[in-house]
């Protein structure tokens, strides 16, 4: 199985938005680009909401049905490693391999004694072709090699693991793999990268997706915050190094960069776009609760109850404000001085409500907190049970709009048609 050459990840908290999703890629196909619809749900989002894999596949196939897509599609076993993949192999086709516990655990000595000896035909001056040679030339000896080895080579060998367990399952053509090294403290430079690659193919690992770890915040539901041109310039060599490993490695030619918490990131996407053009290169761009938001704002547009019950997710989220934020703690900068009172929200009409959540930075109202926060406060809608349930069921139309606009024009348009 070939991952397409541009992909888009596509979460659905309650899986309610799967024909809405759909309806976006289908404007870009109608716009002249071919962008694969990849539904993807954490373990994590399944245990906190009840649902299983299983729900993410039977929705993906129902849309695709119903919708009429003609290309393909995939369904992603979002960020899981040994311990908890067995639950998505009946469901997944993509499997995010997440080895961010394993990063910064060195090997043992004779397990990286190996990984030096095997690298050693790339010792000596390494040029990545497309690069400016001073930005893309490093002299690799046996220290580099061996900090390479002591930073990654765990990490690697544990993508190794889950992936031949997956494969004795699945079968290696049945899957698309994907390895996330996002989750390192700092950015990988491009010779790491490049020996990263090389790793996993030593591992015989044939990645089809990379997620590497950029400069600067990717935060949940919010703009990057950070320099631009330094992601431009990190992003640009990282998609110069992939083609270059691709030809020295042998991995798949379908090899390409996958940006994790990818959605609302609107400064980036001129820059990914020129690079992307620039190059040739494909991209997975994977968006994080984008969807959910939307379905919110679509909830509270639908009349007084669904007011009511938006109004509610953000109110009871402000007593629990700790417990919401723990398992997001490195990815949410919140002020949670600046966050409006209950009793402020209780006097907000459902149009001062969505200029608030929505994401719009050219309206004063728009709230970086606010929105942040009912991001991950997603678990109270599920305790809501049958009135969460009913306001979908009554916001259905306005929600559905409100999904496929969002994805369509402030994400897919942008990149990879451009405007």
């Amino acid at each position: 199985m070939q991952i397409e050459k541009y992909s888009i990840g596509i979460g659905d908290r309650f899986g309610k938005q799967g024909l809405a999703q759909l309806r976006a890629v289908q404007q870009a196909e109608k716009a002249g680009a071919v962008v694969v619809p990849v539904w993807n749900k954490s373990n994590r989002e399944h245990t906190l909401i009840g649902t299983k894999p299983d729900d993410v596949r039977a929705e993906a196939d129902d849309a695709v049905k119903r919708g009429g897509w003609k290309h393909g599609y995939h369904v992603d076993a979002d960020h899981i490693g040994v311990k908890n993949v067995d639950g998505f192999l009946a469901a997944s086709d993509f499997y995010t391999l997440d080895v961010a516990d394993y990063i910064g655990q060195p090997p043992d000595a004779a397990a990286l004694a190996a990984f030096v000896r095997d690298m050693a035909p790339h010792k000596g001056t390494l040029r990545i072709p497309g690069l400016d040679p001073t930005f893309g030339t490093f002299e690799v000896t046996d220290a580099v090699l061996e900090k390479i080895g002591r930073s990654y080579l765990t990490a690697v060998m544990e993508a190794g693991r889950t992936y031949r367990h997956v494969v004795a399952a699945k079968g290696a053509d049945n899957i698309i793999p994907e390895v996330s090294t996002d989750e390192a403290t700092e950015p990988q430079l491009p010779f790491e990268l490049y020996f990263i690659l090389g790793a996993l193919a030593r591992e015989k690992v044939p990645v089809q997706t990379i997620a590497p770890k950029f400069s600067g915040e990717f935060l949940k539901g919010i703009d990057y915050v950070g320099d631009v041109a330094t992601f431009a310039r990190e992003f640009e060599a990282d998609l110069a190094v992939v083609k270059h490993a691709v030809n020295v490695f042998g991995l798949p030619p379908s090899l390409k960069v996958s940006v994790h918490t990818g959605s609302d990131k609107f400064s980036l996407y001129p820059v990914i776009r020129r690079a992307l053009q620039k190059s040739g290169a494909g991209l997975h761009l994977k968006t994080a609760g984008t969807t959910w938001l939307e379905e919110v704002i679509g909830v509270a547009l639908s009349g007084a109850k669904g007011l009511e019950i938006a109004k509610r997710i953000y109110v009871e989220a402000l007593p629990r404000y700790d417990e919401l934020c723990k398992p997001y703690a490195t990815v949410i900068q919140i002020d949670k001085a600046k966050l409006p009172t209950a009793a402020e929200v209780a006097k907000w009409s459902a149009d001062d409500y969505v200029k608030r959540l929505r994401h719009d930075q050219s309206c004063p109202e728009y709230d970086v907190n606010l929105r942040q926060l009912v991001h991950i406060s997603f678990r109270l809608a599920a305790e809501m049970g049958d009135d969460w349930r009913k306001a979908q069921d009554g916001a259905r139309e306005i929600a559905g709009r409100c999904v496929t606009d969002n994805l369509f024009e402030r994400h897919i348009k942008p990149l990879f048609l451009g405007g």
